[in-house]
């Protein structure tokens, strides 16, 4: 532990006063971030995505992941179908033949996924005329029906249909590639500044009881999770992150393990091929050593990096 407060304190102690805020990159959405997607879908999310101007791959990567996880034998109480979870009388009026095997198959993601990109952009004409966001107009028709949304002027006030709207707009931007900011930004404050605030501030928390959950407020006895750990730390140097990790793990470029800087965000995953199966998160600190908080009964601590699960690395500080 001696060894270790002394490698952070050493490598960041020179960045002290120059904290200031930076930020966050949100992105467009017209490219997909890597591995957001399960691999066998990210072509197909990737060309539909960008169909109209209401729609963006990450929207789109969003919505599937609302409606079913992206599994394409998701069927619910109401007899939505498939990976876009279609009822069957839309699916016989906007469902197609894609991939143009001679059948229009709900269980299959190659006309699935091609149709619901058809069916918002065809819902967003229905409703281009109601006042508010038209995003969120369209996200609201495909949960709710057209009539709806014209009868209420926007998103109609369904409880399940607003939650929909909400969490696939919050969740959009974590499948989006991050845009890069102009180098002025840079300039301005230099990154390992940036990333010698939120290092030393994850610092300080060290031998706070992990809490699920957990945030650092006054209601979680400024306790912290893994991931609102890192959401904290970075927060004092001005840059907002996505509350869950899987999410964090796309704010930012991916440097590979021999690039590895203070102040990344280190991640580990139950599926090494996927993004969306990351489990945990922690904090970079140099020697091959991160600050993370681990699990229930545990503190902020000092962990290796390398593990079996180790999946990448996220570096905000390039926002």
């Amino acid at each position: 532990m001696a060894f270790m407060t002394l490698l952070v304190v050493g490598v960041y102690s020179a960045a002290g006063g120059l904290l200031g805020g930076l930020g966050a990159n949100s992105g467009e959405g017209n490219t997909l971030a890597e591995n957001s997607v399960p691999a066998e879908y990210a072509r197909l999310v990737q060309q539909w995505g960008n169909l109209c101007e209401t729609l963006s791959p990450a929207l789109l990567a969003a919505q599937l992941n609302q409606e079913s996880g992206f599994n394409p034998d998701a069927q619910s109480y109401a007899d939505a179908q498939g990976i876009a979870q279609f009822i069957p009388g839309t699916w016989a009026a906007h469902g197609f033949d894609a991939n143009g095997d001679g059948t229009a198959n709900v269980w299959d993601p190659e006309d699935a996924i091609p149709s619901a990109a058809q069916y918002d952009c065809t819902i967003a004409g229905y409703v281009d005329d109601v006042p508010g966001d038209p995003v969120n107009n369209m996200l609201a028709a495909y949960n709710a029906g057209s009539y709806a949304v014209i009868q209420y002027g926007g998103v109609p006030p369904y409880e399940e249909t607003q939650n929909y709207v909400e969490t696939i707009r919050a969740a959009e931007a974590s499948f989006a590639a991050p845009v890069q900011v102009e180098d002025e930004l840079e300039e301005r404050l230099p990154p390992s500044a940036v990333a010698a605030g939120a290092v030393n501030w994850a610092q300080e928390q060290l031998g706070t009881p992990y809490k699920w959950g957990g945030e650092g407020g006054p209601e979680d006895n400024g306790q912290f999770d893994c991931s609102g750990l890192m959401q904290a730390a970075y927060r004092q140097v001005g840059v907002e992150l996505p509350r869950v990790a899987n999410d964090q793990w796309n704010s930012g470029p991916h440097p590979d393990r021999d690039e590895l800087l203070p102040g990344d965000l280190i991640f580990f995953s139950n599926d090494l091929t996927d993004s969306r199966a990351i489990h945990h998160v922690g904090i970079y600190v140099g020697g091959g050593y991160m600050i993370d908080a681990p699990y229930t009964g545990a503190v902020v601590r000092f962990d290796p990096i390398d593990s079996a699960d180790y999946f990448g690395a996220t570096r905000p500080t390039a926002q």
